[in-house]
C-alpha cells in the first residue's frame, strides 16, 4: 500500500515540471538527483581546463542538486558512479584527514577508488564516436591525481561530487544522446531474476537493492549519511526459502526506483516534509487536477505546523472551527475537495533502516474532520497561545526543563522528547484516536517536578482527558473554562489549591518557595496528607490580611468556602492518574480566574464591599 502510493506519486511528478527549472520534477528511471558540488570542464583531447562551481547563491554556498545516472550503493567496498561520482574517484584525491599534514598538503592520493573508476569508463567508453565521452576517455588516460596540486583544481572541492562537461558545450556529458543511450544499455540486467512485481503486479525483473533514501533529518536524526532502505535484508534471519536480497519482497527494479525516487522528492521538500521529534513526516495528496492536490497539501502543512503570520493563521484555524462546528468542508472552504486522497507517512531512522512510525490513508474531508477536533480538544480558556502551536512545539512542553543561572526555564531540547510518544500523539492527531495515556502521565510528572503548569499542558491534559469522555472511556466531560457548578472531587481540589496559593500570595507577597513548589506534587497524588495543613495555615494567612487588605480577604474567604462547601467530609487518600489531571485543570482555571478583567458590576460590587 504505501510503495504502491509512492509510485503513483512519482508518476504524477514526473508529468509535472518544475516552476523554477521547467524541468520534470523527478528525474526518469535509471536517474537521480544528487548533490554536485563542481563541475570539471574537459577540451576534446582530455585535458582538464577549468572547474565550475555548481553551488546554492547562500550566505555559505551548497551543492545543488543535479539530474545524473543513478549512484550505485555503497555500504563497503568500491564502486564507481556513472559518469561523476567523488573527487576520490574522479580526480583519485581527497581530503588529507591529517591536520597537521593537511597545512602543508590538503589532498592525499585515493589510488583504488580512481583505478577503478577509470577502469570502468575505459571499458564502457572503449567503443565511443561522440565528441563528449572520447574527451571523457582520453582525461582518463592521461590524468594523474599529482597533478590536483596544480591550477586549475581547488583544494575546496576536495571530496565534493563533480560531473563533466565538454568545453564550448552547454550542457554536461552525462545528458548527451550517446551517453544516455549508454547509460540505458547499463541499465538492462539480463541477470536480474524475473518475478511478480508486488507493487505493480507485472511480471518484470526484480530489484535486488532498492536505491538508498536519503534525507537531512533521517541522516541527523542517526541514520546513515549513505542513506537507509524501507525494503533490506541483510541477515540470514531475514531471508525466505533460501532466497537473496530483494527477492524475499520481490518489487521490480521500476517500481523500487519509482518509490525511492518519490519519497526522496518528499524528504527534500520542506513542503511536504514536517519534522517531529526524530521523525520526518511526508505527505501528499492525490486529486482530479494538481491544484486541488496543492491545495489539500497547503492546508494540511498550514494547519499541522501553523505559520507565524497571525492573519494566514486565523484564516486556517477559521476554517477547522466551522468544520468543528459541523459545517461541510467544501462550504467552509470551496477550494478544498473533501474526496482527495491524502497520505501521510511517518519515517524514524533506525540504523540502516527506516521505521515506518505512522501510515494514514484516508479522503481529506476527514483528516480536516480530525485536525478541527484536535484544536477543538485542546482549547481552553483563558486561551493557552496566541498562535496556535504546532505539534512539536505541544511535545517539547512534555520534555524537561533546566534552570539557567538566572532561575529561569531554558528551552528544552528536541532530542529529549520521547520518540514513541511523539509517533503515538502524532497518530492520534491525525487519525482520531484517543490520545496516548503516556502524554498524560509524561505532563503531570512534568508539572510536579518543575512546577510549570502553564496553559500548553493545561490544554494537552483537556485534550486527553476530553477524548477519552467523547469516546466514551470516561464518564464525566472536561470544562474549558472555570465550572463553578463542577461537583467532581478532583476539580474542586486544584480549584482549592489554586485559592490557598492566592491567599498566601496576597498575605505573604512573593517567596522564594510558596505552597505550588512545596506541596503541589503531593497535594494533587495524595490530598488526605497536605490539605488539612494547607487549611491550617490559611487561616493564618486570613487574619492576616483581614488587617492590611480587608476587602480582599473578605473575596477569597468567599472563594474557600464556596469549594469547600462542594467536596466530601474527608479529603481523598489518593487520586488517580485522569483525577490528577482533572486537578491540573482545576488549579488552572480557578488560578488564572485572578487575572481576567473583571465586569464593571462585579468590580464596583467588591469595592462596596
Amino acid at each position: 500500500m504505501i510503495l504502491a502510493s509512492l509510485a503513483r506519486y512519482y508518476r504524477r511528478l514526473a508529468a509535472e515540471n518544475d516552476d523554477r527549472t521547467g524541468e520534470p520534477k523527478v528525474p526518469s528511471y535509471g536517474f537521480s538527483e544528487e548533490k554536485i558540488g563542481w563541475v570539471l570542464v574537459l577540451d576534446s583531447g582530455g585535458l582538464l581546463v577549468d572547474v565550475v562551481p555548481h553551488l546554492t547563491d547562500d550566505k555559505k554556498p551548497q551543492p545543488r542538486l543535479m539530474s545524473v545516472p543513478r549512484p550505485e550503493k555503497r555500504t563497503s567496498g568500491v564502486k564507481p558512479n556513472f559518469l561523476w561520482d567523488k573527487t576520490a574517484y574522479a580526480l583519485g584525491v581527497e581530503a588529507n584527514k591529517d591536520k597537521t599534514a593537511a597545512k602543508e598538503q590538503p589532498f592525499r592520493p585515493s589510488e583504488k577508488t580512481f583505478a577503478a573508476f577509470r577502469e570502468l569508463h575505459l571499458e564502457a567508453l572503449k567503443d565511443t564516436q561522440d565528441e563528449g565521452l572520447l574527451a571523457l576517455r582520453r582525461y582518463l588516460e592521461r590524468w594523474q591525481p599529482e597533478q590536483f596540486a596544480h591550477p586549475p583544481c581547488r583544494p575546496d572541492m576536495l571530496d565534493a561530487n563533480v560531473a563533466f562537461r565538454l568545453d564550448g558545450t552547454r550542457g554536461y556529458i552525462h545528458q548527451r544522446e550517446a551517453a544516455q543511450a549508454l547509460w540505458a544499455g547499463r541499465l538492462k540486467n539480463d541477470e536480474a531474476e524475473q518475478g511478480l512485481c508486488l507493487v505493480s503486479g507485472e511480471q518484470a525483473p526484480i530489484a535486488r537493492l532498492h536505491p538508498a533514501i536519503k534525507g537531512r533529518t533521517l541522516t541527523l536524526a542517526g541514520g546513515q549519511s549513505s542513506g537507509c532502505s524501507i525494503v533490506a535484508f541483510n541477515q540470514d534471519s531475514f531471508k525466505s526459502y533460501g532466497k537473496e536480497k530483494g527477492t524475499n519482497a520481490p518489487v521490480s527494479e521500476q517500481a523500487a526506483f519509482a518509490y525511492t525516487t518519490a519519497l526522496n522528492y518528499l524528504l527534500r521538500n520542506d513542503d511536504h516534509c514536517l519534522t517531529i521529534g526524530d521523525a520526518s513526516t511526508v505527505f501528499w495528496a492525490e486529486a482530479a487536477t494538481p491544484e486541488q492536490a496543492a491545495a489539500a497539501e497547503g492546508f494540511f502543512a498550514a494547519a499541522f505546523t501553523p505559520p507565524d503570520d497571525e492573519q494566514e493563521s486565523k484564516k486556517v484555524f477559521n476554517i477547522l472551527e466551522q468544520i468543528a462546528k459541523g459545517r461541510p468542508l467544501q462550504e467552509a472552504a470551496p477550494e478544498l475537495s473533501p474526496d482527495t486522497r491524502f497520505y501521510i507517512l511517518g519515517l524514524a531512522p533506525n540504523a540502516s533502516r527506516i521505521s515506518i512510525r505512522f501510515w494514514l490513508d484516508t479522503t481529506f474531508g476527514k483528516l480536516a474532520e480530525h485536525l478541527a477536533q484536535h484544536w477543538k480538544d485542546l482549547a481552553l480558556e483563558p486561551c493557552a497561545w496566541k498562535t496556535p502551536p504546532s505539534i512539536f512545539k505541544l511535545l517539547l512542553e512534555t520534555a524537561i526543563k533546566f534552570k539557567n543561572s538566572e532561575g529561569r526555564y531554558e528551552k528544552p531540547k528536541a532530542e529529549t522528547i520521547s520518540p514513541v510518544l511523539a509517533g503515538e500523539m502524532t497518530r492520534a492527531v491525525i487519525g482520531g484516536t484517543p490520545y496516548p495515556m503516556s502524554l498524560l502521565s509524561q505532563l503531570i510528572a512534568r508539572i510536579r517536578a518543575d512546577g510549570d503548569a502553564n496553559g500548553l499542558r493545561i490544554a494537552m491534559i483537556k485534550a486527553v482527558l476530553q477524548r477519552r469522555f467523547r469516546k466514551g472511556l470516561i464518564k464525566e466531560e472536561i470544562p474549558m473554562s472555570l465550572d463553578t457548578e463542577s461537583r467532581n472531587t478532583a476539580y474542586l481540589l486544584g480549584r482549592l489549591f489554586a485559592v490557598l496559593e492566592r491567599i498566601q500570595y496576597q498575605a505573604l507577597g512573593e517567596l522564594n518557595a510558596g505552597i505550588a513548589d512545596r506541596y503541589y506534587g503531593s497535594a494533587s497524588a495524595v490530598p488526605f496528607s497536605v490539605f488539612p495543613r494547607l487549611l491550617s495555615g490559611a487561616k493564618h494567612h486570613l487574619s492576616r490580611l483581614r488587617k492590611d487588605k480587608a476587602g480582599m480577604a473578605v473575596n477569597l474567604d468567599k472563594d474557600l468556602s464556596a469549594v469547600i462547601a462542594g467536596l466530601p467530609e474527608t479529603f481523598p487518600r489518593h487520586l488517580s492518574m485522569e483525577e490528577q489531571g482533572r486537578f491540573a485543570i482545576g488549579y488552572y482555571h480557578q488560578k488564572q480566574s485572578y487575572f481576567a478583567k473583571k465586569d464593571p458590576a462585579e468590580t464596583q460590587s467588591h469595592e462596596g464591599e
